[in-house]
């Protein structure tokens, strides 16, 4: 029984959402991803260099966690955005590593592989999902500390609070004293 799992095929009837569209692209995506993992796993310089698994970490992590969602996009791109900068970083410290396990063309196309399967998935993302934005208690304010419902931070909501307007600018002096003669 093969439990692969992917987007459900849409009749010819059945009109595809673009959500539908873009989640297929991205299992098409992952697949490619799939196969650097599975390159990294089986080579003989992963014993060499451990680092490597890195990559085949991030790739299973995401496509795992993807294929529980293949039936609701909503879910399956707000999975994505929760685990896509997982695999980002582990792509980008792939592109560090990969050189110094070896030079075979066959590692320096994989690094340029797995950077375009990110490259896809961020755009497929972006197009997908937009993240909630934090609650205002939660916003940090131009001093860095969280504001709260109570206390606006600046600006026309300060005035309108009757409070007065801090500077959304932080300034550091240093003061020197010097001997008075």
């Amino acid at each position: 029984m093969n439990d692969f799992k992917t987007v459900p095929p849409m009749s010819l009837t059945e009109t595809t959402s673009a959500a539908h569209t873009d989640m297929a692209r991205c299992q098409k995506v992952l697949a490619h991803a799939w196969m650097v993992r599975t390159f990294i796993k089986h080579s003989s310089e992963v014993e060499e260099f451990p680092e490597l698994m890195g990559i085949v970490r991030g790739v299973f992590d995401l496509s795992r966690a993807l294929e529980t969602r293949v039936d609701d996009p909503a879910g399956y791109f707000k999975v994505l955005h929760k685990k896509l900068d997982g695999l980002k970083n582990a792509s980008v410290q792939f592109a560090r590593d990969a050189p110094l396990a070896s030079g075979h063309t066959n590692f320096q196309q994989a690094v340029i592989s797995i950077a375009a399967c990110v490259d896809e998935l961020d755009a497929i993302l972006a197009r997908n999902y937009t993240p909630p934005k934090p609650p205002r208690s939660a916003r940090p304010t131009a001093a860095g500390s969280a504001t709260s419902a109570t206390e606006p931070a600046s600006g026309a909501d300060a005035v309108a609070a009757g409070q007065p307007e801090e500077p959304n600018f932080v300034v550091d002096v240093d003061i020197q004293e010097e001997p008075v003669e």
